[in-house]
């Protein structure tokens, strides 16, 4: 496989260890392609979806991915899939944090179900802390200024007129990471957060019914930059630069990349 390079000619992840979550499709699938093209020497994939992940861990290359089962809301899995890493490999240098889940129905505040929220908390919230808090004892046990980035949404910088346990739920993650950056500091852990707009993922035409040139359209409209569309290689960069030495004194961002997102629309998505 090619290795794209930064701009001094050097792969910007050499021999770095990456874990992603949710690598299986979307914005983590090409993620982890973007860490083993910049010199990942490993990028463990973590999913459910157990055919798709050995697909694209297979896609990539045995030799520099692989694929571990982890559902986040289990902490003895996400304790297993960082465990496991650092046995195999000897250490975890990066935790891209990424496996989300959107709302089912685009319910409000007044129409709020409690078993639907607690489900989209359980993995939003409490599984992403799950996995920044094993990743970062890894880290801190085996002496690795490490970098840990967590999949937040523009949601979680607006209030939003549906989909209300789905935004409470990114707010919360945009937390975790300010609290987990001023805590971890002191470790020289930098931990950051990338926060996109709406873009075509399985996920969002599942949720939308429609397919990735109906979605990238609807989304389109909620953003200001006009010329580009955003898909998932702009997110994956995003976050390669955040956990890249590129970024070496960045901790605490929300990084957002969104063209601009364009909040308060009466057909609002979010």
């Amino acid at each position: 496989m090619a290795e794209a390079s930064s701009s001094n000619g050097c792969a910007r992840l050499a021999g770095k260890v990456a874990i992603v979550t949710g690598g299986a499709s979307g914005i983590g699938k090409e993620t982890a392609r973007v860490f083993a093209e910049q010199g990942a020497r490993m990028v463990v994939i973590a999913d459910i979806q157990d055919e798709l992940g050995n697909q694209v861990a297979a896609s990539i290359g045995i030799h520099r991915c692989t694929y571990i089962h982890c559902d986040v809301r289990d902490e003895a899995q996400v304790k297993n899939l960082v465990q496991s890493t650092v046995e195999t490999y000897g250490q975890v240098d990066i935790m891209f944090s990424n496996a989300g889940v959107v709302s089912p129905t685009n319910q409000t505040l007044m129409e709020l179900d409690v078993s639907q929220a607690h489900h989209v908390f359980e993995v939003n919230v409490l599984g992403m802390a799950l996995c920044v808090k094993h990743a970062a004892r890894a880290m801190v046990e085996g002496g690795v200024r490490g970098s840990i980035v967590c999949m937040a949404s523009v949601a979680g910088s607006y209030g939003g007129l549906t989909m209300t346990d789905y935004t409470m739920s990114k707010h919360a993650i945009i937390g975790l990471m300010r609290s987990s950056s001023v805590q971890l500091g002191k470790y020289g852990i930098r931990v950051n957060c990338v926060s996109p707009n709406g873009l075509a993922t399985p996920l969002t035409t599942k949720m939308l019914d429609a397919g990735p040139e109906k979605v990238e359209s609807v989304y389109e409209d909620y953003s200001r930059l006009k010329g580009v569309v955003l898909n998932t290689k702009h997110v994956a960069d995003a976050v390669l630069f955040l956990v890249s030495n590129d970024s070496d004194f960045v901790t605490g961002l929300d990084l957002r990349v969104d063209g601009n997102f364009v909040s308060g629309k009466s057909d609002s998505v979010y």
